[in-house]
């Protein structure tokens, strides 16, 4: 693809999918459940598309699978930040749904290559906190998405379980924090997931691919 607009991004994000806690997508295995689903919210800390800033916005996106992400047929719905303006809207709908990257170069692209049906966005006020080294999250777009991290629980003892993914040819995160997570959402994409992977991570993107 060539890109014609410039675009880097530095967020933290938190991401809940159907599947065990090992995920199989980052191990190059197929669904353990046969079909993919996930929700994820972003906090950008600091950000450009060309000369529009994007520090301080929010914002979140739905999938679903028929089977594996790469067999495609997917549909996918974002949610953005109510306080963007029309520039900056325009600016993370392209940059979530894969629009001005480079081809492969991200998860975004990826995503969005493989989700034909795409919902239209919608636009929403998003409240997420998220500590990567705690393991905890919360997104909540009231109405639409609530999504809850937390550490897994020894199943015997109850004690905290770490984990991390280190993974340095991801398109999306160099290492990332495992956890538990939970969330329904409403609206084209209704899910309801509970007790399956979390992640927790610290991401730096851009049109070219990742940058940490």
């Amino acid at each position: 693809m060539t890109v014609s607009i410039e675009w880097e991004i530095k967020a933290t994000e938190f991401t809940n999918c159907n599947c065990i806690y090992a995920c199989p997508c980052q191990f190059n295995a197929l669904p353990d459940k046969g079909f993919c689903e996930a929700v994820a919210g972003y906090q950008i800390d600091a950000g450009h598309f060309g000369d529009v800033r994007l520090d301080g916005l929010r914002a979140a996106a739905m999938w679903r699978w028929p089977g594996a992400v790469h067999e495609g047929n997917g549909s996918m719905q974002l949610i953005i930040d109510e306080r963007a303006d029309a520039a900056q809207r325009d600016a993370l709908i392209k940059i979530l749904s894969g629009q001005e990257t480079e081809d492969m170069a991200t998860v975004w692209w990826i995503f969005g290559t493989m989700s034909p049906t795409k919902h239209p966005p919608a636009f929403h006020p998003i409240t997420l906190d998220v500590d990567v080294e705690a393991r905890r999250a919360r997104l909540d777009i009231p109405g639409v998405a609530t999504s809850v991290g937390e550490p897994i629980r020894n199943p015997v003892t109850g004690a905290e379980h770490r984990v991390r993914i280190d993974f340095p040819q991801s398109f999306e995160f160099k290492q990332a924090e495992i956890g538990s997570g939970t969330s329904k959402t409403a609206g084209p994409i209704a899910l309801d997931l509970a007790g399956t992977y979390g992640q927790f991570a610290h991401i730096h993107l851009s049109h070219k691919g990742r940058m940490n």
